[in-house]
């Protein structure tokens, strides 16, 4: 079994450790880390949002060394760039970003999911084919609902890293994962995207099931090929939405 720690999960390149007298201060950056972190994945400190160091020492309620710390591993995940030589920014979502990004996603998801055909167990992705049925009336219950349905993604990537028990693509795919949390935003609101997307995750679980490497990778790059369209359609739809 390969056992993931926390701060792989959170996409840091090393454990969070501290040393004698020193634990209120890696608290501090945990926590200001954590909050700032969740902030931009959920889109309250939208791409562009400057970040000044005092303003947001003070609105999180830790010190600017902490926050320092936190910032400096924002960077190193990507969701923050320097501003101008004067504080930081929340790094925007881009045309070319988004498809580089889904470069990456493509090659990484693609022989994922063949090695978790190839290496799984079929009972963790047939209790997932029976919860992805339930994916269309999900999608009918609102916010609540799409969390929900958020949340069998969450599982069936889980059930993939477990099958293919990969630390090093597992940290590689966590990577992506992690710009992909802001990326998703955009689909939110189009439950006709929703629906498909999860008759595409059906398609590439039973594919798993059934052991066909060579259909797992197929229907993963046909959802990613989807998944691509549909995001840079709703920024190009965005971009002529005159503002009010």
């Amino acid at each position: 079994m390969v056992v993931y720690t926390e701060a792989a999960m959170l996409g840091s390149t090393a454990p969070v450790t501290a040393s004698p007298g020193s634990a209120s201060p890696v608290r501090a950056s945990e926590r200001a880390y954590r909050q700032l972190r969740g902030e931009i994945l959920d889109g309250v400190l939208a791409p562009g949002t400057g970040l000044l160091e005092v303003e947001q020492a003070e609105r999180i309620g830790v010190s600017r060394t902490p926050l320092r710390a936190a910032v400096a591993r924002l960077i190193a995940d990507g969701l923050v760039m320097g501003r101008n030589g004067r504080g930081f920014e929340v790094t925007e979502l881009s045309v070319d970003s988004i498809t580089g990004l889904y470069e990456l996603r493509e090659g990484l998801e693609v022989h994922a999911v063949s090695l978790a055909a190839e290496r799984r167990d079929p009972a963790p992705f047939e209790r997932l084919r029976q919860k992805f049925l339930t994916a269309p009336e999900l999608l009918l219950q609102g916010d609540e609902g799409i969390h929900r349905y958020y949340e069998l993604i969450d599982d069936f990537e889980a059930a993939v890293d477990a099958a293919v028990a990969n630390p090093f693509l597992y940290s590689a795919l966590e990577s992506v994962r992690t710009h992909l949390a802001r990326i998703r935003r955009l689909a939110r609101g189009n439950q006709e995207r929703l629906r498909a997307a999860a008759a595409e995750h059906l398609l590439i679980i039973d594919a798993i099931i059934a052991g066909d490497t060579s259909l797992a990778a197929h229907a993963t790059h046909v959802h990613l090929h989807q998944s691509l369209t549909n995001v840079l359609a709703t920024l190009a739809e965005d971009a002529t939405t005159p503002v009010d």
